[in-house]
């Protein structure tokens, strides 16, 4: 049975789409749940090991076969795009655009799209929904380009005409069927590959293809529990946590918008972070300063690891003391990352 049967699907697309703009969102974009076609480049990426340790992808990646895997009977997802730039011009000790606001992004999306997931089921009675955002095994941006919202760029971000790639996307499933955007079967990136070029710690095997284990954003967020290779250190660079050098050189991010939720500002605190003083926070002085923000996710022991290899890489005699003082941590981590860059700060 046709759940929207007595519902006009363009009529509902068009009401779902200016609610969505209405909530923040950038664009709304609606594809058909069928079998996403990077469904066989993620098994080859796999494969070939550039997920690195992040095996809770191996564990599910039968569902990220099909919609089907996340909710039984899906037939259409709702790909949302909100936009997280604000124009401001970065400086000083890094951290990714997407982490330098007030919020995590999931606590701020999902109750946005859950209204658009009640959009549907009040117009649509009997209707079933679930809300995703980059914690199911969906890939949301193979559905965002079935969608109609861009394309995928040679460093693997989806690139819209409009909006670049500096936002969030996230999901609603719905076992109604909806009236379908047409997908962006073209890439507009041409013979350009700033991107690839740009990349300290070349994580770009070829075009289109990251190897996570060479990533700054992954080796800073994502391998928070060992070191970082030595191969890489110097790459990192005065990046805290996460990267944007393959986003900030692209040059369809020149025609991004600036406007974005309070929430997403990049505030002082984030831009004017202090090294020094983050490798002397204890474990609840770590938890009182960034619950709730991004940054918990490395924990302490993370982002001080990564905070002393920035110090190390920015080759102020001035941090001497502190990382010495680092040396007498609980934390393995934090006592290997410091005893490296003092190395490094003797060699200078």
């Amino acid at each position: 049975m046709n759940l929207a049967a007595m519902t006009n699907p363009i009529r509902l697309a068009e009401r779902l789409k200016s609610e969505a703009h209405e909530l923040g969102f950038a664009q709304l974009g609606i594809a058909p749940a069928v079998t996403p076609s990077g469904f066989h480049k993620l098994l080859e990426w796999l494969a070939n090991g550039y997920a690195g340790e992040m095996q809770w992808i191996e564990r599910r990646v039968d569902a990220y076969g099909h919609p089907e895997g996340v909710m039984k009977g899906t037939r259409s997802v709702l790909v949302a795009a909100m936009n997280y730039h604000d124009g401001t011009a970065p400086s000083g000790t890094r951290v990714a655009r997407y982490a330098s606001g007030t919020a995590d992004y999931h606590d701020l999306l999902k109750p946005r799209l859950q209204q658009l997931a009640n959009r549907i089921r009040s117009e649509i009675p009997g209707a079933r929904t679930r809300v995703v955002i980059d914690t199911a095994p969906l890939l949301e941006r193979d559905f965002a380009r079935l969608a109609g919202i861009g394309w995928f760029g040679k460093n693997t971000m989806l690139i819209s005409r409009s909006l670049g790639s500096w936002f969030f996307l996230g999901a609603v499933l719905t076992d109604a069927e909806l009236d379908y955007d047409q997908s962006t079967n073209n890439s507009f990136c041409g013979t350009c590959t700033r991107c690839l070029d740009a990349c300290p710690t070349q994580a770009f095997p070829e075009p289109g293809v990251l190897d996570a284990r060479r990533c700054i954003s992954y080796l800073t967020i994502e391998q928070r529990k060992e070191p970082v290779p030595h191969e890489f250190r110097s790459g990192i660079g005065d990046w805290l946590f996460g990267c944007d050098i393959c986003q900030e050189v692209c040059p369809w991010n020149r025609f991004a918008p600036s406007d974005t939720l309070p929430e997403f500002r990049q505030t002082p605190a984030m831009q004017n972070i202090d090294c020094c003083e983050l490798m002397t926070l204890s474990e609840q002085a770590f938890s009182d300063r960034f619950e709730g923000t991004p940054l918990s996710r490395s924990g302490r022991a993370g982002l001080l690891r990564n905070a002393a290899i920035v110090l190390g890489n920015q080759g102020d005699p001035a941090a001497i003391p502190t990382l010495k003082a680092c040396l007498n941590d609980e934390e393995f981590l934090i006592r290997e990352a410091a005893a490296w860059a003092l190395e490094k700060l003797s060699r200078e």
